[in-house]
């Protein structure tokens, strides 16, 4: 199976080569395999050259791989936050899992988004990254395998910008910052990090939105993307995240107090800049009783 959709070449002089190579930066089997569908063709129905120096405002329209994923789909409430061909922008509340830790495995998130998919006809749905399980907010879903391949590269290149809400104890020294510290595994604890030497390099930055007596509001942005890091850096600061047990902070209601709250990039299909922000606000800043 397929996935059709129209592009409309940004750049004078772009080929299709080009566009997979250079501005999708897709891997060479992928490319290789596009090449060999004719995936393909300009307005009229004609097939367009590999190498044809296109002008600005050309139509292609393009076969994809349509792809399939092997969650199990299941049926349950789902906030969709962003959607169009390419992707999803969905809430995950906190204390749902972004995906099954086994083959077959139910109750997650993307158990519900490829439910939803279905429905619409799509067999493939993939995240592009990932959330703690205790964490609440957007995670970006990709709707086809070239899709879940330029996303991926985004965001290793930082082209994808999350933004996170958290509540710490205490009252940082410093109204912004960034937090250069690598991390680890905890030898004592099997699911534990912490900012070791000898860890993978992770950087946060932080920005303090409001104070009260004994805790902070901070808004919090990611270079890298590490296994909780943004709960080991504020626990290392000296300020870890209230509900956050795991790692320091005192017991709250409803779990530890960090929310994505917002994506942002230049879609890759249509150069158009999105900025996305939840719908969904968590109790705790302010949210509807219910709402994660």
């Amino acid at each position: 199976m397929a996935f059709l959709f129209d592009y409309r070449i940004h750049e004078d002089g772009m080929t299709v080569d080009r566009l997979l190579r250079e501005k999708w930066q897709l891997g060479r089997k992928l490319v290789h395999e596009l090449r060999m569908d004719g995936f393909a063709g300009l307005e009229n129905g004609e097939r367009v050259r590999w190498n044809e120096a296109l002008e600005a405002g050309t139509l292609l329209t393009m076969r994809l791989p349509e792809g399939k994923s092997e969650y199990v789909p299941e049926e349950g409430e789902l906030g969709i936050a962003y959607e169009d061909d390419h992707c999803l922008v969905v809430h995950k509340p906190a204390g749902m899992a972004v995906h099954p830790n086994e083959p077959g495995g139910t109750g997650t998130l993307m158990n519900r988004v490829l439910a939803e998919s279905l429905r619409d006809g799509r067999p493939y749905a993939e995240h592009v990254h990932r959330l703690d399980q205790g964490t609440s907010g957007l995670v970006l879903i990709a709707r086809h395998p070239v899709a879940k391949a330029v996303f991926d590269r985004m965001l290793e290149e930082k082209a994808v910008r999350r933004e996170y809400i958290a509540e710490t104890s205490g009252n940082l020294r410093r109204p912004s910052g960034k937090i250069d510290a690598p991390i680890g595994r905890d030898r004592h604890h099997a699911t534990r990090r912490r900012v070791s030497p000898g860890g993978q390099s992770a950087v946060t930055h932080y920005e303090v939105i409001k104070e009260g007596r004994r805790t902070s509001l901070i808004s919090v942005e990611l270079d890298t993307g590490r296994t909780h890091q943004i709960r080991v850096h504020l626990a290392h600061l000296g300020h870890p995240i209230i509900g956050d047990t795991l790692y320091g902070g005192r017991p709250a209601a409803g779990g530890y107090r960090l929310h994505a709250g917002r994506i942002a990039f230049t879609h890759p299909f249509t150069e158009e800049p999105l900025q996305i922000d939840d719908p969904v606000r968590p109790v705790w800043l302010g949210g509807s009783r219910g709402e994660s």
